[in-house]
């Protein structure tokens, strides 16, 4: 949207920070509200901390939309509000489950989480925060672009080190410092969508060039795909060690869509298809972990025992139905790791297959707004960074919401700003902040041209 200015005889983006006030207000009314249904739902009254906790967060969303105003009033008024809204049902959530586990569930001794995630999400505003303030201009990223593909390498390969890598229900992804625990791998998702985007627009013209031609598809030389293969490569070889599925895809898809987006040649997606395809196969049969996985997604009721958490999933969904039980009147905490996981089936049995598809929409505006600022930025390495980061959401989305309705084989992802945990929480507010960055560089209005630099311009033209 553009409004004309009558002086001059031109048009201005509109900046629309008053339409973003209106929809953040909304959006934390909605987080309040849940917190408060819960309450009523679990224990028959409101919770007697939400007047002091309802006012602080409205406080912490409203300081955020000043912070946008100040450091980007020409960005993407949708963003922040879609974020605050998920981040605010993901906390209302997580404290139901508190409520349901009373102490003690899941088979042992349970910390109440909602603290700790109000926690993260407090330091995730302040990273998103400072990721406005720090990169003023996201084209100086790409200065950086082999040095961000080093970065994604030493931070995937951390977990893999003595005395800080942890080995966590099978996967070896987080590392530990003293009583703080983190997943490295969270953060090399942007490091490496930095790392495509730069290199991928410096040898775009390169891949588009044909090289040999193999069952109809025209593959680049050899020599312009090395070095992001070998960094690709080498990303996804430590994600398998550590047998963490889900970040492999994700980077996996990650990295074709990309390459697909910069050379605008479709044979990319039947290669990496058809590569995912023989992988997934190899997979199988290389690793136990791997079998298991498709056996549970294939037969999740051959071992009602060992499949339960999938089993409770489905149950928690069905029971739901279209309008869910209401939020506090479902059973979710029955459900293994549903504070994280699973908390996709948690807020589907509480607020049914409705709620669920408006919170799937809310994802979708996220994913719509990036590719729309992908669209709309004038730089390639900001149109692919962009495309990139709203990639990786809809992927890790599908992937998440897939194997929780058994559309797909589980993987282990975190549902974006929902799910428990400090990693995806803090990193997901960063790459909104980038997004952001994005796309108020791309509806900020072009400098004016004084007078006097026209004339210069006019006599070097005519020399």
């Amino acid at each position: 949207m553009s409004s004309p200015v009558a002086d001059q005889g031109t048009w201005f983006p509109r900046k629309r920070r008053g339409a973003e006030l209106v929809l953040v207000v909304m959006a934390t009314l909605i987080g309040i509200g849940a917190y408060a249904a819960v309450g009523l739902g679990a224990e028959g009254t409101v919770p007697a901390d939400v007047l002091k906790l309802g006012g602080a967060i409205v406080i912490v969303s409203i300081a955020t939309h000043v912070v946008v105003r100040r450091l980007a009033p020409y960005a993407d008024p949708v963003l922040l509000p879609i974020v605050i809204c998920l981040n605010g049902l993901g906390l209302a959530m997580i404290y139901r489950i508190d409520l349901g586990c009373e102490g003690y569930c899941l088979g042992g001794d349970y910390q109440p989480l909602a603290n700790s995630q109000l926690m993260w999400t407090a330091i995730g505003i302040v990273l998103f925060i400072a990721v406005l303030a720090v990169v003023r201009d996201h084209r100086r990223l790409q200065t950086y672009t082999y040095t961000f593909g080093l970065a994604a390498i030493v931070l995937l390969a951390l977990p893999l080190m003595p005395f800080i890598g942890e080995n966590i229900r099978g996967a070896r992804i987080w590392i530990r410092v003293g009583p703080f625990s983190f997943q490295p791998g969270e953060a090399a998702k942007i490091c490496l969508a930095i790392f495509f985007a730069g290199y991928l627009v410096v040898k775009r013209d390169a891949l588009a060039l044909a090289g040999r031609r193999i069952l109809g598809i025209d593959l680049p030389r050899g020599r312009d795909l090395g070095p992001i293969l070998v960094g690709w490569g080498i990303s996804i070889l430590i994600l398998v060690v550590q047998k963490d599925l889900g970040s492999s895809l994700l980077f996996f898809g990650l990295f074709v869509v990309m390459l697909y987006i910069a050379t605008e040649r479709p044979g990319w997606l039947v290669v990496g298809g058809s590569l995912f395809a023989l992988g997934s196969y190899a997979g199988y049969l290389a690793f136990g972990h791997v079998r298991h996985r498709f056996d549970v997604w294939l037969h999740p009721f051959s071992d009602p025992d060992a499949n339960g958490q999938i089993i409770n999933s489905l149950f928690g969904l069905a029971h739901g139905g279209i309008l869910g039980r209401g939020l506090g009147q479902g059973s979710p905490q029955l459900t293994p790791f549903s504070f994280s996981d699973f908390i996709a089936s948690a807020a589907g049995e509480e607020l049914g297959l409705t709620g669920l598809m408006a919170i799937l929409l809310m994802y979708g505006i996220i994913v719509e707004r990036g590719l729309r600022i992908a669209l709309t930025c004038r730089d390639g390495f900001g149109k692919l960074l962009a495309a990139g980061l709203a990639v990786s959401f809809a992927l890790q989305v599908f992937v998440v919401i897939g194997g929780v309705t058994r559309l797909i084989p589980l993987t282990g992802l975190t549902t974006p700003f929902m799910a428990q945990g400090g990693s995806s929480i803090v990193i997901n507010w960063a790459i909104i902040g980038l997004l952001l960055r994005i796309s108020d560089q791309t509806r900020r209005p072009a400098p004016e041209i004084s007078s006097f630099d026209q004339d210069e311009a006019t006599q070097v033209v005519k020399l």
